[in-house]
């Protein structure tokens, strides 16, 4: 059965590739984007979560599109690294603002479908950087550790509308993220890595695509790392 789908910051590396799985699947997928253009063969819609008035003109749109939104996955973010003793209160609270404020507002705006319906899917996209902790981004690791709050406290109030609320916490995954990594921090986490490699974007999306399934209907508040071993036991 075809779903409506919307991948947040899904014009690029994960939010892209989970954005493609849902398509390839035969769901209707939109993407929101902030900046560049929307992806090639996916519907596409300018939002900006730290903009509140954007995100219900978003929300409409792919309403307008496909229908009401019945799988939302909370993906868009950014860095703004270093250490933490000499961060502006500017490059924290921006990451913070659109990592975990915005994840906030588009459940606020995105689920109205949902609880009608009486089913719904939330996956937020954390990173085990949320739980390791990495020196020079106190803010980005507070952030995405906030999901799992975010999305815990949700589960309990939409459980009973049959909405599942779940967190997919990437480990070192090949996106442009992490092309700028120092070879040293990159072999560091590598060691720390149980299989010894990095993963792909598509890895992390055959998860996100699980958790929205039938097959996890059972399965909410839960956190599920896909990092190849890295902060295992976090």
């Amino acid at each position: 059965m075809s779903r409506t789908v919307l991948v947040t910051g899904g014009n690029r590396g994960i939010g892209l590739a989970v954005a493609r799985a849902f398509a390839d699947a035969g769901d209707k997928v939109a993407v929101t984007y902030r900046s560049g253009s929307p992806p090639e063969g996916l519907f596409g819609v300018g939002c900006d979560v730290t903009e509140p008035a954007t995100i219900p003109d978003a929300i409409a749109e792919v309403e307008a599109q496909y229908g009401p939104v019945e799988v939302l996955v909370s993906n868009a973010g950014i860095t703004r690294d270093a250490l933490g003793i000499v961060m502006s209160e500017e490059d924290f609270s921006d990451v913070v603002e659109t990592n975990l404020t915005g994840a906030f507002r588009l459940v606020r705006h995105g689920t109205a479908g949902m609880l009608k319906a009486r089913w719904g899917r939330l996956v937020f996209i954390s990173s085990v950087m949320g739980f390791l902790g990495s020196p020079g981004q106190v803010n980005y690791a507070a952030s995405k550790a906030g999901l799992l709050g975010l999305a815990r406290s949700l589960a309990w109030e939409l459980g009973p509308r049959n909405i599942t609320v779940n967190v997919v916490t990437p480990g070192l995954i090949e996106t442009d993220m992490i092309a700028d990594l120092a070879d040293k921090r990159r072999d560091e986490l590598l060691s720390q890595t149980a299989l010894r490699r990095t993963g792909t974007p598509e890895e992390v999306a055959a998860v996100v695509r699980f958790l929205a399934s039938d097959d996890a209907a059972y399965v909410t508040g839960a956190l599920l790392p896909v990092g190849g071993g890295l902060a295992m036991g976090h």
